[in-house]
């Protein structure tokens, strides 16, 4: 059976969906972002992934544009050319892990490899604009031995252990969207979702489009 990148981030599969999802943004040239809830290896289903409706307000960052709930995805109209982010962590609430602890989820998304700043706490950021190259960065810093999944336009996935400075090189063998996700944990108490929580789940990804 065919899993996604998320869904194996903990061994033993944690009882939340939110460790089998992930959040993700397209866009086509100059046109609206798509934001998306599901398992990017899979095609979204014309009435959305039977999570979608815990998608509510995922927060743009550097832009400022109306939402709209379309029937799969949440349809944002961000002007401009310049790479899209966002974040959101009050899609899934928190939940009581093995041993009683609380564990909660962050996502991030990005579309786009123009820009190679980084500006999300967990990002995938180009080496230079259009690369093929990239590096995990965790606040602002890479992060060395991250694993990043490629999906391809054909879905076809693999996983790459980045490099002591956080780089992989992606293989880009056709024309369509391709998607990199990530995760990094973090043990420590923070609030969550109004829950005091033990451990964090960051969960990213980029996807960009090839001609």
């Amino acid at each position: 059976m065919k899993k996604t990148f998320a869904a194996l981030i903990a061994f033993g599969f944690l009882a939340s969906p939110a460790t089998a999802h992930e959040v993700w943004v397209e866009r086509d040239a100059a046109g609206p972002a798509r934001i998306y809830l599901g398992e990017p290896a899979d095609p979204v289903p014309e009435a959305g992934d039977p999570e979608f409706s815990k998608l509510t307000a995922p927060r743009l960052i550097g832009a400022d544009a109306a939402l709209v709930r379309r029937a799969n995805h949440i349809e944002a109209a961000v002007t401009g050319t310049g790479d899209v982010r966002l974040t959101d962590d009050n899609v899934f609430a928190p939940w009581e892990a093995e041993g009683g602890k609380w564990e909660g989820v962050i996502y991030y998304a990005r579309a786009g490899r123009a820009e190679t700043r980084s500006a999300l706490d967990l990002e995938i950021v180009p080496t230079a604009a259009g690369a093929n190259s990239f590096a995990v960065h965790w606040l602002g810093k890479p992060l060395p031995g991250a694993k990043v999944t490629v999906i391809n336009a054909d879905r076809w996935q693999k996983s790459f252990a980045a490099d002591d400075q956080g780089r992989i090189d992606v293989p880009v063998t056709g024309t369509g969207r391709y998607l990199l996700s990530t995760s990094h944990e973090v043990e420590g108490a923070r609030t969550l979702g109004g829950k005091s929580v033990a451990k964090t789940h960051h969960i990213s990804t980029l996807t960009f489009r090839t001609p």
